[in-house]
């Protein structure tokens, strides 16, 4: 026996990075335009015209009419008392931080994928959303910070190896210069820790490279430290030979196995 459908609705949210693709596994109807960059689609089904209504109508007062895309169906589907009230409740002025983003509610499953643009946002709409919804609803939260911060740091240091005395956790010259800039830029990653990751290549016992790099990793917040870069915002770790991004076989890989990683904290 067919069983009727739970799915209410699927909003997509849409900012700086343009839209994300429908996760509804059915294609347009032949007269559906097709959306245009940050416009706001809304699709799936709902059981009448008057919950179709409050949907549309909550969301063109948040974004504006010519900006929401309705591909909206009416037909039977089984859901929650008061649905459409939570779901309104759902469709709040914080979805607005959201880029890249959708918002499908299934019957009583909620989930939210997107970017916002640090942790704080993404913990405020987080909390709103808990606190609208009653305990019948479950919510998967997959909100993601932004990556600009992380390429922001990825561009700084361009490829370049942050250089140590051999077998040292004493920086060169020229590694200090390189943390110069990067001082800068840790300037601007804000509300955010920052993990500093050493690695080394394979030759000599693994201990040791561990050791080694989890000392160059900390010689490297330290001198930070010197830059005006919290120490608290700084978290260090040592992962010896384990991560490689060259072969070891020759000493141009060896070389760039030997590094210092930046990674923002998500």
């Amino acid at each position: 026996m067919h069983q009727p459908s739970r799915l209410s609705a699927l909003i997509l949210c849409c900012g700086l990075g343009g839209l994300a693709a429908p996760a509804l596994a059915q294609a347009p109807l032949p007269y559906q335009s097709a959306p245009r960059p940050g416009q706001i689609v809304i699709s799936g089904t709902v059981p009448d015209e008057a919950s179709k209504a409050a949907l549309l109508g909550r969301l063109r007062e948040l974004y504006g009419a010519d900006q929401v895309l309705d591909q909206l169906a009416i037909g039977t589907v089984s859901l929650p008392p008061n649905w459409s009230g939570y779901v309104q409740k759902l469709i709040s002025p914080n979805l607005k931080m959201v880029s890249k983003g959708q918002l499908k509610v299934d019957g009583n499953n909620v989930s939210l994928r997107g970017e916002v643009a640090n942790e704080a946002q993404r913990q405020q709409i987080a909390s709103e959303i808990a606190t609208s919804l009653n305990p019948t609803y479950t919510v998967n939260n997959g909100l993601r910070v932004s990556a600009a911060e992380q390429q922001m740091l990825d561009a700084t240091l361009d490829k370049r190896i942050i250089e140590f005395d051999s077998g040292k956790a004493t920086l060169t010259v020229s590694g200090t210069g390189i943390l110069d800039e990067m001082a800068a830029a840790l300037q601007k990653v804000k509300d955010k820790k920052v993990e500093v990751i050493g690695h080394t290549d394979n030759i000599g016992p693994r201990e040791r490279n561990v050791a080694l790099s989890q000392a160059r990793a900390e010689a490297v917040r330290a001198y930070l430290a010197g830059k005006g870069i919290s120490m608290d915002k700084v978290m260090v770790s040592g992962q010896g030979p384990d991560r490689p991004v060259a072969d070891n076989g020759s000493a141009d890989g060896r070389a760039r196995n030997r590094r210092i990683e930046f990674r923002v904290a998500q």
